[in-house]
């Protein structure tokens, strides 16, 4: 099948920089029949590409299946009377959640199972899902389009069988859900016409989404709003966030009629998270403290703040997560996340983990008075791992780890290093390969990335991966500025004018691996998605001879057009992180990287790129531009294949099935070009 070639409309944007054609913003208009149709016809060119490859494809999706124990379940999480848990059955794409009396019988009891409510749908995303503190009722929210608008139900769980109540609240969103102690009343957050979540609801359990009624609502349009519970079950907390300040605001779970106390009144730059901490509020800030420190209050003025713990340059305290006599802190210093334990009197002690990249977390733990605190663990070449921490001994258990039947773990190994950005800034890279491949300037590699937001993007363990790197392949993990894993200055030098700092960190990563023999100068390729896939788009229009090919999903590349146009969903809320192109400097500055509006004559490296119709994130057009306009003016041949979800989102398919044999494509695109 021959390259397909979008039509060419004049039109021209208006901007501080001059004027600037764009012979494809036509394609920006879904409900134009060409767009759909241009779509497709990228759709039957993609699937005529892999279909030369079917051989490859199969053999690699039938070894991530492989590497899978399809059959399988969670380790169980204590709550109350009941031991929760979630399972999966081989031929099944989604988990079936379940409690039981026991550890040993924690499945005994089907709460929901989500294949049978998938059955009808192509694609399913399960939102909340909020048990009652009397365990009797469950609230839960489905989206079955990939556009992210859920529609919750209420489950009665109480009897042999589960039963869904009347209840039905459409158009709900993934920013939580909360009960009142008696569970007669949900609190639920809808989004405003631009897709931001901002308005908080009262449901009535048992009466009509009509009854509800509206408890706050946040008209500027630079806050998120989010809505959830204590672990203390003591608490609701309204959290509204943009991407420079924040504000709480809370309500009894006993007193659900009562009105919304303001914790502390938001201020530019200052933010801060409250939760309930037994005889007082414990308040994570970064007030006065760059990478944050943690405050405490009494409960009848928690707008007064007073110092737990210090906050340390460097030292990025990211959440503190209250238990009945201690805090659990989640950080991250020299660029790995760490576990911190504090006492009520204010001592703390790091959880020692060992020195290969990893990721810690704070794993599920739903009871508030324990001892025990449940860790999971993972790295590059160590699959998930539940651990459960004693408190007051230090003793650990390992609960699970994640089987991965037919790999053996000790082929692969992984190391951290440190790449000199331009600047002389040192930018980790975290590499991981299979013991027998060489670093001697011949093998294959990936670079991934993503940058922005104060994101950390901590090692992860993928089955999937293993087949590149069973291939002579070599994975990097690249950490530049624009992301939080050294610290909110980290993530300072790589936004509005700083963000090209995000690129040259990545290309300087590319040059490194190079240098270093982990990878031939002809034989890398860079991966990305979402802001990391402008990181992709933007370093390929950079340098873009120094990369055989890219992987670019679901890609924010159109920087300029859509951040100029406030009409467009979540552009408002975004200029605090790239800034406003509407006026000088930002105007210049932002052109100065944008993809598409760098995307000019010359070689460019192969290319995958993919797109989701109803992703209300990156909008499915600006990928499709980019591919229409590299196809009218690159000035080479290699492989540019454009794929599109035409039934889901942001996060491509729903199901495991499916998304592996997505990730099989990726591998397969790499493997072929690299």
């Amino acid at each position: 099948m021959s390259e397909p070639a979008a039509k060419k409309r004049p039109f021209t944007w208006s901007r501080p920089t001059g004027p600037s054609d764009d012979p494809f913003a036509w394609l920006s208009d879904r409900d134009d029949p060409d767009t759909i149709a241009y779509l497709e016809t990228e759709n039957s060119y993609a699937d005529s590409w892999f279909a030369r490859h079917d051989d490859m494809l199969d053999a690699i999706f039938a070894e991530i299946r492989s590497r899978v124990q399809e059959t399988d379940m969670s380790a169980p999480v204590p709550h109350g009377p009941w031991w929760y848990v979630a399972r999966t059955e081989e031929g099944k794409s989604y988990p079936i959640h379940c409690r039981g009396s026991s550890a040993g019988s924690a499945d005994e009891f089907v709460l929901l199972d989500q294949n049978v409510e998938a059955a009808a749908d192509e694609f399913f995303d399960l939102g909340v899902f909020e048990i009652s503190q009397d365990h009797r009722l469950i609230a839960w929210s489905a989206d079955t389009r990939g556009d992210e608008h859920y529609t919750m139900r209420v489950r009665d769980v109480s009897g042999s069988e589960p039963v869904d109540l009347v209840d039905e609240i459409r158009d709900t969103t993934w920013a939580g859900a909360a009960w009142s102690s008696d569970a007669r009343y949900l609190f639920y957050v809808t989004a405003d016409a631009m897709e931001r979540p901002c308005h908080v609801w009262r449901h009535q359990i048992g009466t009509a989404q009509t009854d509800d009624v509206l408890i706050f609502s946040e008209p500027d349009e630079r806050f998120f709003v989010g809505v959830g519970s204590t672990r203390s079950n003591e608490w609701i907390v309204v959290q509204l966030n943009s991407k420079q300040s924040s504000e709480a605001w809370l309500l009894p779970t006993d007193e659900p009629l009562a009105d919304l106390q303001l914790v502390a009144p938001r201020r530019d730059e200052v933010e801060y998270h409250i939760d309930h901490w037994g005889d007082r509020f414990v308040i994570v800030t970064n007030l006065d403290s760059i990478d944050f420190r943690v405050m405490q209050a009494a409960l009848d003025s928690p707008a007064d703040w007073h110092e737990l713990v210090a906050g340390e340059r460097g030292r990025r305290i990211v959440a503190a997560e209250p238990f009945a006599d201690h805090l659990v802190l989640h950080e991250w210093h020299a660029a790995q996340p760490q576990i911190r334990i504090v006492l009520r009197d204010g001592t703390s002690d790091v959880i020692a983990i060992d020195d290969e990249p990893h990721d810690v977390g704070i794993g599920p733990n739903a009871e508030w008075d324990t001892k025990v605190v449940r860790l999971t663990y993972q790295s590059l070449t160590a699959p998930l791992t539940v651990l459960d921490v004693d408190v007051t001994t230090g003793e650990r258990f390992v609960v699970r780890q994640t089987p991965t039947p037919n790999v053996d773990l000790a082929d692969y190994v992984a190391t951290r290093e440190w790449a000199a950005a331009d600047d002389g800034t040192l930018v980790p890279i975290d590499i991981v390969r299979h013991v027998d491949t060489p670093a001697d300037g011949s093998a294959r590699a990936v670079l991934y990335g993503y940058g922005a937001y104060e994101a950390t993007l901590p090692p992860w363990f993928s089955t999937a991966r293993l087949s590149y790197l069973d291939r002579g392949g070599v994975w990097a993990l690249v950490h530049p500025r624009g992301g939080g894993e050294l610290g909110r200055q980290w993530y300072l030098d790589g936004k509005l004018e700083n963000k090209r700092n995000t690129f040259t960190d990545t290309l300087a990563a590319a040059d490194h691996l190079v240098a270093h023999g982990w990878s031939a100068p002809d034989r890398l390729a860079l991966r990305g998605g979402s802001a990391g896939g402008l990181l992709v788009g933007a370093c390929v229009t950079m340098r873009p001879s120094r990369f055989v090919a890219a992987i670019a999903e679901v890609p924010f590349l159109d920087v300029v057009s859509t951040m100029s146009d406030p009409s467009l969903p979540l552009t408002v809320t975004e200029w605090e992180e790239w800034g406003d192109p509407r006026s000088e400097p930002a105007a210049t500055y932002m052109l100065g990287y944008s993809p598409y509006d760098n995307t000019t004559a010359q070689d460019y490296p192969a290319m995958f790129v993919t797109a989701g119709l109803n992703d209300p994130r990156v909008s499915y057009h600006e990928p499709a531009k980019w591919v229409a306009k590299l196809r009218d003016v690159r000035t080479n041949g290699a492989p540019l294949v454009l794929r599109t979800e035409m039934g889901a989102g942001h996060g491509g398919p729903s199901g495991r099935y499916d998304a592996w044999r997505d990730e099989a494509r990726v591998l397969t695109f790499l493997l072929v070009n690299t």
